[in-house]
């Protein structure tokens, strides 16, 4: 009874800021949840302990991985993973999944399959909460690594587990974005690699040992050629293709350094803190649009107009834009007589 009662304790924003600095990692998984937590009651408290740890943030190198289905980056994340670990560096695992609103298991299913990672004391793997939306994940997957960071974590790994816009926005939270690809994944999927493409600064021929190390070494002159063309996702970096086997351990260590490389030279430029900046402006922005949407979906009025709205626009006697307005007028509206009973009190 004793335990039950201890583990129903409320942590006190004290108690939430000097365990995560401490690196207890069960208080780090416990603001982890406090700041992926929708309730209002709790949000003022997640963002007060995030304030209070900002100072501690930011020490880390950010590398986003992406790649198509069955690429291996499960496997590619854990012997990556475990290499870091035993070169000394703490490793913190995060995860991107729009999909997971509806499937509800591609991420458990990628954390069991870093089982040996997910037990290594110097990692800390955490799949993302569902949001509801991609921006809701988005946003929670930010402060996640942020508090990653706050508990020591000097490697965060931020993966994409969906395919499409999710590649887009751990694009705007990483320093490095790395994509995992693999020889002869079909002609279906070149639309796909072109989009993402464009977003790497470095991409990695994943299985490439065996009978299928050749393809991967042609693919690789093949990628090289195609990334020739493609204008650089980081000013002043060039992005290359490389093989690697999370089977025999060949290519993994090249990533790292690779990584470091990339490190060194936009720190030099300038440019890796001008990214961080930018991205951190990017977020406010992206945060404010985020509350006005939401705010504009839970109003009353709004919600009362919509269904008569909606049936003159399928009727095709209103226009989109005219019925857009009118629902923005109504919700303005709202706004500005808040202000005057504001003013008028």
């Amino acid at each position: 009874m004793k335990e039950e009662r201890k583990r129903k304790k409320i942590l006190s924003e004290d108690d939430y800021v000097n365990g995560v600095i401490e690196g207890n990692r069960t208080i780090l998984a416990q603001a982890i949840t406090l700041i992926e937590s929708n309730s209002p009651a709790h949000m003022q408290t997640a963002q007060n302990v995030l304030t209070r740890l900002l100072p501690y943030t930011g020490r880390s190198i950010r590398i986003g991985i992406t790649g198509v289905p069955g690429a291996g980056k499960s496997t590619l994340i854990e012997s990556f993973g475990s290499l870091l670990c035993e070169r000394g560096h703490r490793v913190a695992v995060l995860t991107v999944d729009p999909s997971s609103t509806i499937t509800k298991g591609s991420i458990l299913g990628d954390k069991t399959r870093m089982d040996s990672l997910s037990r290594n004391p110097n990692a800390y793997i955490r799949p993302s909460a569902s949001g509801g939306s991609l921006g809701g994940i988005a946003r929670k997957s930010r402060e996640s690594m942020l508090i990653c960071e706050a508990a020591g974590y000097d490697v965060i790994l931020i993966e994409t587990v969906g395919v499409g816009q999710s590649e887009v926005t751990v694009r705007s939270m990483v320093d490095f974005f790395l994509l995992v690809m693999l020889t002869g994944a079909g002609d279906e999927l070149q639309g796909i690699k072109k989009g993402i493409m464009e977003l790497a600064d470095s991409i990695i021929i994943n299985k490439a040992d065996g009978d299928n190390k050749i393809k991967a070494l042609a693919a690789k002159a093949e990628f090289n050629r195609i990334l020739h063309l493609l204008q650089p996702s980081t000013p002043g970096w060039i992005s290359q293709a490389y093989t690697a086997s999370s089977l025999t351990g060949e290519g993994i260590e090249e990533i790292w350094l690779e990584i470091k490389s990339f490190q060194d030279k936009t720190i030099h430029s300038g440019y890796f803190h001008q990214r961080r900046q930018k991205q951190m402006l990017d977020w406010m922005y992206n945060m404010v649009e985020e509350h006005l949407r939401f705010s504009f979906l839970n109003h009353s009025e709004v919600n009362q107009s919509i269904p008569d709205i909606e049936k003159s626009v399928m009727n095709g006697t209103l226009t989109a834009t005219l019925a857009a307005k009118h629902l923005l007028t109504i919700f303005e509206s709202n706004g500005r007589r808040n202000i005057d009973a504001r003013d008028k009190a």
